[in-house]
C-alpha cells in the first residue's frame, strides 16, 4: 500500500454542468491521495482517483450507468449470473466507490452484498461524499480481502467480484491457487467468479492468472480489448470462472456491442493463450505489474 500522507482535505470549486458548481474532494487515505472529481457530463457522476490513477466512476442518479470499460464488462457478467432481476448474494473484494455493489442493488433489488475494502479512510470518504442508498442491503467491511474471505461460510455467494488494487497493482496474495480455492469454497456450486486484471506486454501476469484459474475452475472466459490480448498495450482484462458452463455466446454479443468492443476468449483458445504458463502458488506469487506512466495521461 502507498504510505499515508497524513490527514488532509481540500475542496476545489468546479464549474461543470449538472447540479450547479459541484466541488472536487481531495483527501489523504491509507492508499495515497484520493480525489473525487465531478463528472462534467453527468449531473450525478463522480470519478475516484488514487494518486492520480482512476479507480472508479459512479453516477449517484443512475447507478446502472457503468462508465469504465472494465466495469461495463463485469456488469455483463453480473447481468447474466442469474435470471433478470433475481436477487443475488454477492461479495465484492475491493470497494472503490462501491460502483458495482450499487449496480447490483439497482438492477437486482433485495440482493444481499458484502463489500470488503482494506482502506478505512477511503471507505469513510466514500460513505460521506457519495452515500449509499440506505435501502440497499450492502454491508461494507474494512479488512484485508483474503482475511475477510476466509471468514465467509461455504457456498454463500452467487457471485464474487475481485477488483483489488494497492496503488495500481493487484496484491500478490490475491493471485494464487490458494486464494482461488478459497473463492471456490465461498461460491455456491453454480456461482461465478469475476476478476479485474491489468497487464501489458509480454502479458506474463495475465497468462499466469488464467493458468491459475484453470487449476481451480473448469470453466473460464476472458473479456478484453483485442489490442490488450495481442500484447500491444497495457490494459484491463476481465476473467470469468465457474464450476458450471458460462454464457459465452451472450457475453460475446454484449462485449462486441460495447463502445470499445471487446473480445471473448474461452475453451481451447484461452488455454492456448497461456502459452504453457504455470499456476501461481502463494510461495511464488507476485503483485501484478505497475502500469506505465503513459496509461494515466
Amino acid at each position: 500500500m502507498a504510505r499515508s500522507r497524513g490527514k488532509q482535505q481540500v475542496r476545489k470549486g468546479d464549474g461543470g454542468a449538472g447540479r450547479g458548481a459541484r466541488e472536487a474532494v481531495v483527501e489523504s487515505v491509507d492508499g495515497g491521495l484520493a480525489e473525487l472529481i465531478p463528472d462534467r457530463e453527468r449531473a450525478g457522476g463522480w470519478t475516484l482517483l488514487i494518486d492520480g490513477a482512476p479507480q472508479s466512476h459512479v453516477d449517484l442518479d443512475d447507478p446502472r450507468h457503468l462508465s469504465f470499460e472494465y466495469q461495463r464488462r463485469i456488469g455483463h457478467v453480473l447481468d447474466l449470473a442469474a435470471d433478470p432481476g433475481r436477487p443475488l448474494q454477492a461479495v465484492h473484494l475491493g470497494g472503490g466507490a462501491f460502483t458495482l455493489a450499487r449496480y447490483v442493488a439497482a438492477t437486482r433489488p433485495r440482493s444481499t452484498q458484502q463489500v470488503v475494502e482494506r482502506d478505512g479512510p477511503l471507505v469513510q470518504l466514500v460513505r460521506t461524499a457519495l452515500p449509499l442508498d440506505p435501502g440497499a442491503r450492502i454491508r461494507v467491511r474494512t479488512a484485508d480481502a483474503r482475511e475477510a474471505l476466509a471468514k465467509l461460510p461455504d457456498d454463500w455467494a452467487d457471485v464474487l467480484v475481485a477488483d483489488v488494487f494497492s496503488g495500481a497493482r493487484t496484491p500478490a496474495h490475491l493471485t494464487s491457487t490458494e486464494f482461488l480455492t478459497e473463492v471456490r469454497r465461498v461460491l455456491r456450486p453454480a456461482g461465478t467468479y469475476v476478476a479485474n486484471l491489468a497487464d501489458g506486454p509480454p502479458l506474463a501476469h495475465l497468462r499466469g492468472q488464467i493458468a491459475t484459474a484453470a487449476a481451480v475452475f473448469p470453466e473460464l472466459a476472458l473479456i478484453a480489448d483485442p489490442t490488450v490480448l495481442r500484447g500491444k498495450r497495457f490494459g484491463n482484462a476481465v476473467l470469468v470462472a465457474s464450476a458450471h458452463p458460462l454464457p459465452v455466446a451472450e457475453l460475446t454479443r454484449r462485449a462486441a456491442g460495447d463502445p470499445h468492443p471487446g473480445r471473448v476468449e474461452h475453451g481451447r483458445e484461452l488455454i492456448d493463450f497461456t502459452g504453457g504458463a504455470a499456476p501461481v502458488a502463494d510461495a511464488s506469487a507476485k503483485a501484478s505489474p505497475a502500469p506505465p506512466p503513459s496509461v494515466f495521461r
